[in-house]
């Protein structure tokens, strides 16, 4: 099966020719042209997602929980280790 649909296609190519002819715009408040392709494609799949095409899940851009708890360990162990030399 297809991770991504014909409609999902469409939307993206649209957003790659509209990148082309520099009429793609990026935001609602900037409203700058977009010239990276990456970045088309991005708007291409989000549109297409708001349609309700067949299109994966983004990956979370943030942190790993594992990563998060180990750095939120190493600051309460600073803080800790701040108190006991005073």
């Amino acid at each position: 099966m297809a991770k991504y649909g014909k409609t999902a296609q469409k939307k993206v190519g649209k957003a790659m020719r509209e990148r082309k002819r520099g009429t793609l715009k990026r935001g609602a408040k900037s409203r700058k042209k977009v010239t990276s392709r990456k970045q088309a494609i991005a708007i291409g799949l989000s549109e297409a997602r708001r349609s309700g095409a067949r299109v994966p899940k983004k990956k979370s851009s943030s942190r790993s929980a594992s990563s998060r708890k180990s750095s939120s360990r190493k600051s309460s162990s600073r803080k800790s280790s701040s108190r006991t030399r005073k």
